[in-house]
């Protein structure tokens, strides 16, 4: 499951903006499936995993590659 490296903030807050313009023109869809690009937080990986299950959380299909370089590879798979 290799995930694209790390954004830097720049690219998040790029990310984001392009998102909510999608949202203000009425695409809660598009605006749900860019925001899924940027890296979900580690600390919030966290707590979907232990409160829901690592299945919920890869299932999800956010970009977990801030998850994956700060707990590495083996958390993701147990």
């Amino acid at each position: 499951m290799p995930q694209i490296e790390t954004m830097t903030l720049d690219e998040k807050l790029a990310i984001s903006n392009r998102a909510l313009d999608l949202l203000d023109a009425g695409d809660r869809e598009g605006y749900s499936r860019l925001m899924m690009t940027t890296p979900l937080p580690p600390y919030l990986a966290k707590i979907i995993k232990e409160k829901v299950g690592l299945d919920c959380l890869l299932s999800l299909g956010w970009n977990l590659s801030e998850v994956e370089a700060e707990f590495g590879p083996d958390w993701l798979r147990s």
